[in-house]
């Protein structure tokens, strides 16, 4: 009797085991999976970068800290961005020093007038109303503005100071919009405001100016030997 009773035991523990095994095993497998990681925002200076000829859009972006911001923002907001983004070519062929005049915050606020606070498909400037706002600031007259003109599938950009069309577009993901302009958006605020310095006189106004004041000198010089001579004459004849 013993034995068989231990051998029903031994039985039920089997049993109870195989079972207990069996089920762990059926909810392992219908265990959802965990959920994939969501993809960062996309990051400008990347997109950029494989797409060539942006080497001194992207070192703006860089030493202005505006690509980790553009990073930050495109994390936190639904409404995407849009940026226009100047060849290589079209920085060089800016003035002259250009650039190197312009101090740090200048250099933020210009490159921050090429990017719109909206993702705007290429399709949808039609809808755009003027001034179309920038992050660089306000859109009101010798500030920020920044007027988009549409024409069959040509989109016109025009700052006051630049006129440009959208060359193409470099990327477009339903968020975040980036465009090729071939002149660099020049606002108002900035470049106009540089442009207003007195210009340095022409050589040949100088070489004018030389001549006019040598001029003047020997006239009064001839003057005044003149009056010497009339003051000599009178003297000698009251002696």
């Amino acid at each position: 009797m013993a034995t068989a009773k231990q051998n029903l035991n031994l039985i039920f523990t089997l049993s109870f085991l195989f079972f207990f095994h069996l089920h762990c095993s059926t909810t392992s497998a219908q265990a959802p999976a965990p959920a994939p990681t969501p993809p960062g925002p996309p990051d400008v200076t990347k997109i950029l970068g494989k797409a060539k000829q942006y080497t001194i859009f992207i070192r703006l972006l860089k030493s202005t800290k505006v690509a980790d911001r553009l990073l930050g923002e495109l994390n936190d907001t639904v409404d995407g961005k849009s940026i226009f983004a100047p060849t290589d070519k079209a920085f060089l062929s800016l003035k002259s020093g250009a650039l190197h005049s312009l101090n740090d915050e200048q250099r933020v606020e210009l490159v921050l007038y090429h990017v719109v606070p909206i993702y705007v498909p290429l399709s949808q400037f039609l809808t755009v109303s003027n001034p179309m706002r920038t992050e660089a600031g306000a859109s009101g007259d010798g500030e920020f503005p920044l007027n988009v003109s549409t024409a069959g599938e040509t989109v016109t950009l025009m700052t006051g100071l630049t006129k440009t069309n959208v060359a193409g577009t470099i990327y477009s993901d339903g968020q975040l919009a980036i465009y090729r302009v071939d002149q660099v958006l020049q606002p108002l605020q900035i470049f106009s405001s540089n442009s207003s310095a007195p210009a340095p006189a022409p050589a040949n106004s100088l070489k004018a100016a030389g001549v006019a004041e040598k001029s003047k000198a020997l006239s009064i010089t001839v003057h005044n030997l003149g009056l010497f001579a009339v003051s000599v004459v009178s003297f000698a004849l009251s002696l």
